[in-house]
């Protein structure tokens, strides 16, 4: 006899037979299309150990991995930086009380949310080439910082505004009855709060900010996407080439990945040892006010 649960009524035995079924026929069509893709690469020579051998030396990775991944995490961190930023300002103004502020700020978000970001990486790239802006070796990093920046950033407002929205209305009238202004509501009591609840979001949009500098290749910039065809053209070896490209990549991810579960942690742990002392400054604070 089958037992219910909150979300859904437990499958009997001729479903849960069903499933197996479903689960073995599915698992062992997967190994065979990895086995049939295998032999084609297999009789292709493209797992042969020559293929591998160049990525033993060390002037393969001084001259084609290594400036890739320097250029790849460059892009990233500086896109990264900049798209927080500009995405907590665009977010915070969509919130505003000014209804010029929160439509400049929400025309701007939906604006650069409905532009692709290649588009903006051309566009930006012949702007800053067309007046000079950047150095030449230069212009590519720019317009893929650019592009990310003003996507991702228009991505991570819409986080931040559904993150605070998120929040119980108890804590803007708690803040309100402290005699606290809308700015430092938002500041000292909404933010903080939401951000421990938007990490995962945020942390997501960053693995796409990582991932989406592979694009820049559109504009000659130096990423490791780019490397990799380059190592494929050059030692006729692109699955080994892009596979260990795609290594690295998931390395990088899932670095990312940790450190934002150790940093999530971490603020948790770090609200809970304050909430006692901050609960009691909020109490001091009504008493004094009611006195």
């Amino acid at each position: 006899m089958s037992h219910s649960t909150v979300l859904y009524d437990a499958p009997g035995p001729r479903a849960l037979l069903r499933n197996r079924v479903i689960s073995a026929v599915t698992v062992m069509a997967i190994v065979a299309l990895v086995w049939v893709a295998v032999a084609k690469l297999n009789a292709k020579g493209q797992l042969t150990e020559q293929k591998w051998e160049p990525f033993s030396t060390v002037d393969l990775w001084r001259t084609y991995v290594l400036p890739g991944a320097q250029g790849t995490l460059t892009a990233a961190a500086l896109s990264i930086v900049a798209a927080l930023t500009l995405g907590i300002v665009l977010g915070v103004g969509r919130l505003s009380t000014s209804t010029a502020v929160s439509w400049v700020s929400g025309t701007v978000v939906e604006l650069f949310r409905a532009i692709p970001v290649l588009i903006m990486m051309i566009f930006s790239y012949f702007l800053y080439a067309l007046y000079d802006v950047f150095p030449s070796k230069q212009l590519a990093l720019a317009g893929v910082v650019t592009g990310l920046t003003l996507y991702n950033g228009a991505v991570i407002a819409e986080i931040v505004r559904a993150g605070v929205n998120a929040l119980p209305r108890g804590q803007r009238e708690a803040a309100a009855a402290l005699g606290l202004r809308p700015g430092q509501t938002m500041r000292m009591i909404l933010l903080p709060q939401a951000i421990t609840a938007m990490l995962p979001a945020l942390i997501s949009q960053v693995v796409v900010v990582l991932k989406d500098t592979a694009i820049g290749y559109q504009i000659t910039f130096l990423e490791m996407v780019r490397q990799g065809t380059l190592i494929g053209a050059q030692y006729s070896n692109y699955i080994p080439a892009l596979f260990v490209i795609a290594v690295l990549m998931v390395a990088v991810n899932m670095t990312l990945s940790w450190l934002a579960v150790w940093l999530e942690r971490r603020l948790r742990r770090t609200r809970r040892s304050a909430a006692p002392p901050a609960a009691a400054r909020a109490t001091a604070a009504m008493d004094t006010a009611g006195a």
